[in-house]
């Protein structure tokens, strides 16, 4: 009797923080993947075919042909992503109730603050063509307010959500391993930056990470 193959997830990515989350969530549970590029530089986020499985023009989109019952399934929003994953693997979201309302919390403190904030930070920091020093000021500061956030709670645990490694991890990590660019002394968060070299030691972080298309190659085979 021939083996059951698992037909591939088709990952819409580009190398972006939020794109880094699918990659690496994908990698991590080894779950088979074709990279399919959407190379928002050039504005492939707005072609019709993307936003037929993005309505909101953005990536990260998976899309999984053995979903619920076993029908496709698509999936946008980069959190989304990580949590559909996190319950189809049984990978990095725990099953306990109570657990997984500690991963949940700072999963969405992620998608609430963290992000949004860092990416106004980068914006105005790094690719605002006029340099607004209020917008500045104010998104550095509050970027400096939420890493103390965080490394007070690296401070009490391993992990973001507690001793476990977790989604809500792969969620910060991408965006908190770019913190030069935001204006942060990693040397104050000495939690954080402990966490952050221990996150980055992992293989499938690693390899989520190391995943760049070519801005014009076709999908990829399977990986995984």
């Amino acid at each position: 009797m021939s083996a059951v193959t698992t037909p591939p997830i088709d990952l819409y990515y580009w190398t972006t923080p939020n794109g880094w989350k699918a990659s690496i969530m994908l990698e991590e549970c080894g779950l088979p993947y074709r990279m399919i590029p959407i190379n928002i530089g050039k504005g492939a986020q707005k072609a019709p075919e993307f936003l037929a499985v993005s309505p909101n023009g953005k990536i990260p989109v998976i899309v999984d042909p053995d979903g619920p019952g076993g029908a496709p399934i698509t999936v946008f929003e980069s959190n989304a992503i990580l949590q559909y994953l996190g319950r189809k693997s049984g990978c990095l979201y725990p099953q306990d109730e109570r657990a997984r309302i500690a991963v949940d919390i700072w999963l969405f403190w992620q998608a609430a603050n963290f992000g949004p904030t860092l990416g106004q930070t980068h914006h105005f920091r790094i690719y605002a063509s006029e340099k607004i020093p209020y917008a500045v000021e104010r998104f550095t500061a509050e970027t400096t307010r939420l890493y103390t956030v965080l490394d007070a709670q690296l401070g009490r645990h391993a992990h973001v959500a507690g001793e476990e490694c977790s989604i809500a991890d792969i969620a910060i990590l991408t965006w908190a391993k770019m913190w030069e660019r935001q204006g942060q002394d990693i040397a104050a968060f000495p939690n954080l930056a402990r966490w952050i070299d221990a996150m980055k030691a992992r293989p499938g972080v690693q390899r989520g990470f190391k995943l760049k298309p070519e801005p014009d190659e076709a999908a990829e085979a399977p990986r995984g």
